[in-house]
């Protein structure tokens, strides 16, 4: 009862955010016109590849950056495709059924964990850059498979925790990160060591992957070198990291705005981290530090909020928090963060 309850209110509460979502957001302009907003950015990439391939659109240059992303929501798109004409509407209904998913099963975290099902959720729906949840980015596809895999792995379900796990090692490079930590987890557990060869199955994906591109191009690494290549994010220090960020945020140009947000996500991150630690909740601390080191070591701070949203061990602490004021506060202050972000999104800024 406990576990339908948790799903009905998780269900309930990410279908009622993306219908306020869709009516706040489609008033008063065409719907071609409103799924072009939501095609910007990485969206757009991710059409590109579904649609063409890494090597690019036929007759332009290549993007030496494509490589970066990794081809489970490409695979996606291609699948959904088949059956809507639109590109991007097949990006928005991915990630409006990949949400619920994820959504759903990060209620049941939370209860198994001892805490509120729809706390968790809501403070995941109430993030600052909540919209890429929303957009046809990877974000909610790889919550899908993330969120189950932990659950599998807390209740001992080691075979279906690593196959789920290789799901999510299809659609981001964070699959690795998750894959390490549930070595964490199992260490922890007393397993059965024969268990313990099913560990190496969320590596596969990225095995292949950078076979795929060896074949292309000769290059195992084309995924890490096309961050250098696309975004110039080679790895420095991380005080060299955070010196390029500040001075980038202190600028005057449209751009700034994010880099003062990304400066906010590092703030964010640390404390998070922090809390775990606290918590000695150590293979999440594995899962979520390894993000926050090889993000806060790039020549310069991108998409550190953005990667919050998958940091769903930060949304279990929360929901089990017994002063309600505490998640009053942070629903007033991030609530609103969170709607500016969309409207920047959908009017063309960087929004995380």
């Amino acid at each position: 009862m406990i576990t339908r309850s948790a799903d009905r209110d998780a269900l309930l509460l990410w279908l009622g955010s993306r219908a306020g979502l869709l009516v706040a957001t489609l008033l008063g302009i065409s719907l071609q016109d409103y799924l072009g907003k939501w095609r910007a950015w990485d969206a757009g990439l991710f059409v590109i590849i579904a649609e063409h391939g890494y090597d690019g659109v036929p007759g332009r240059p290549p993007d030496a950056g494509l490589p970066a992303f990794f081809p489970g929501l490409p695979m996606a798109l291609r699948l959904v495709h088949l059956v809507v004409p639109d590109w991007a509407l097949a990006g928005l209904l991915i990630s409006l059924v990949a949400g619920a998913v994820a959504t759903i099963f990060l209620a049941r975290l939370a209860v198994f964990e001892g805490g509120t099902g729809w706390v968790a959720v809501l403070a995941l729906l109430l993030f600052p850059t909540a919209v890429f949840l929303a957009a046809g980015y990877s974000e909610s596809l790889f919550l899908a498979f993330a969120v189950p895999a932990w659950l599998a792995a807390r209740q001992r379900r080691w075979p279906l925790a690593v196959v789920l796990a290789a799901g999510a090692s299809c659609v981001r490079i964070t699959g690795l990160f998750l894959a390490l930590a549930l070595w964490v987890e199992f260490a922890s557990s007393r397993p059965l060591l024969r268990l313990a060869p099913w560990l190496a199955v969320p590596f596969l994906p990225l095995v292949g992957y950078s076979y795929f591109h060896y074949t292309r191009s000769g290059d195992w690494f084309a995924w890490k070198h096309a961050q250098e290549a696309g975004w110039g994010r080679e790895m420095v220090w991380p005080w060299e990291s955070f010196a390029k960020t500040w001075g980038a945020a202190m600028g005057e140009d449209e751009f700034a705005v994010a880099f003062r947000m990304e400066i906010a996500g590092v703030a964010v991150a640390v404390l998070g981290l922090v809390w775990l630690l606290a918590l000695r909740r150590w293979s999440e601390v594995v899962y979520c530090g390894l993000q926050a080191g090889a993000l806060m070591t790039s020549a310069y701070y991108l998409s550190i909020p953005r990667s919050l949203l998958l940091w769903f061990p930060l949304w279990v602490a929360i929901a089990r928090l017994r002063h309600r004021w505490v998640i009053a506060a942070y629903a007033m202050v991030s609530g609103p963060l969170m709607v500016l972000n969309v409207v920047r999104f959908l009017t063309g800024a960087w929004a995380g």
